[in-house]
């Protein structure tokens, strides 16, 4: 990591700390069509990325492209401070890693210590339906990037496994006690921005891959590379190509993770009050 790149985090952490009050330990990232959980937040501080310095820029429909801070309540319990990201940046939109994990470098500076990941994903497992919440164990890169080359070598030696297997149990613990339904899986990155033949996703479903989407996993890797714990969690918005004779569109994507979003919703709050 070079110097200007830092510098760059620098002052953009500087920045978003002259607008906020609190010490956020937990973030949330909400993928394509998932931002309404931010509307949870009470004592909500709102940053619009395109005003912080040096702060990569989505493109995508369904990123509103805002950094939110506040706490999730219920009743009588209140979370820990959050930071939660409307939005995400893509590997497509840059061809760049150093941008799509600025945000977690942002993060981290800031203090978060356990991070949330959400992405609306193509269901590659026939078991799975559009509409099903799956928690990820584990991971597949199909893009060959990797965001930690060119860190300093002890970085890379102290990597943890991308996703805290105590925050999927505690997870999943909490989905059975308030009944809400919810798969688990593995969770496929490739780069897009064009979804992917039906030969590949018949090669992914040989290989154990039960979902495919085109973000995540470079968070996953430089989060999990600072000992920050990580919890993913899919919304399967569609069948992947070739498993149906429908034509795949960013639309139909948005569209299933609205019809979702009261049992994404709950479910992410509870989890994140219980943090």
């Amino acid at each position: 990591m070079n110097q200007e790149y830092n510098d760059r985090i620098a002052a953009s952490v500087r920045y978003i700390r002259s607008k906020i009050q609190t010490d956020p330990k937990i973030g949330v990232i909400l993928g394509s069509g998932l931002g309404g959980f931010g509307d949870l937040l009470v004592n909500k501080i709102s940053i619009e990325t395109k005003q912080i310095p040096h702060y990569p820029i989505s493109s995508v429909e369904g990123h509103a492209g805002k950094l939110l801070f506040g706490t999730i309540r219920s009743r009588s319990t209140s979370s820990a401070d959050l930071m939660v990201f409307q939005g995400r940046i893509h590997f497509y939109e840059s061809n760049d890693t150093g941008a799509v994990v600025y945000p977690i470098e942002v993060a981290q500076r800031l203090g978060i210590r356990k991070l949330i990941v959400t992405n609306a994903a193509g269901g590659v497992n026939k078991q799975f339906l559009p509409g099903d919440l799956m928690f990820i164990k584990d991971y597949m890169n199909l893009s060959f990037e990797n965001p930690l080359i060119g860190k300093v070598k002890e970085e890379v030696i102290t990597a943890r496994p991308g996703f805290s297997p105590e925050l999927l149990a505690k997870a999943k613990s909490i989905a059975l006690e308030n009944k809400i339904p919810f798969k688990e899986g593995v969770y496929c990155w490739t780069k897009g921005p064009s979804y992917e033949s039906a030969a590949e996703i018949r090669m992914m479903g040989a290989w154990g891959v039960d979902a495919v989407g085109m973000s995540t996993v470079p968070e996953v890797i430089v989060a999990a590379s600072y000992g920050i714990e990580v919890l993913g969690i899919s919304c399967i918005t569609n069948y992947a190509t070739g498993l149906t004779e429908e034509k795949l569109a960013h639309a139909e994507v948005t569209e299933v993770a609205n019809k979702v979003k009261q049992n994404f919703t709950e479910l992410l709050s509870k989890i994140v009050l219980q943090l």
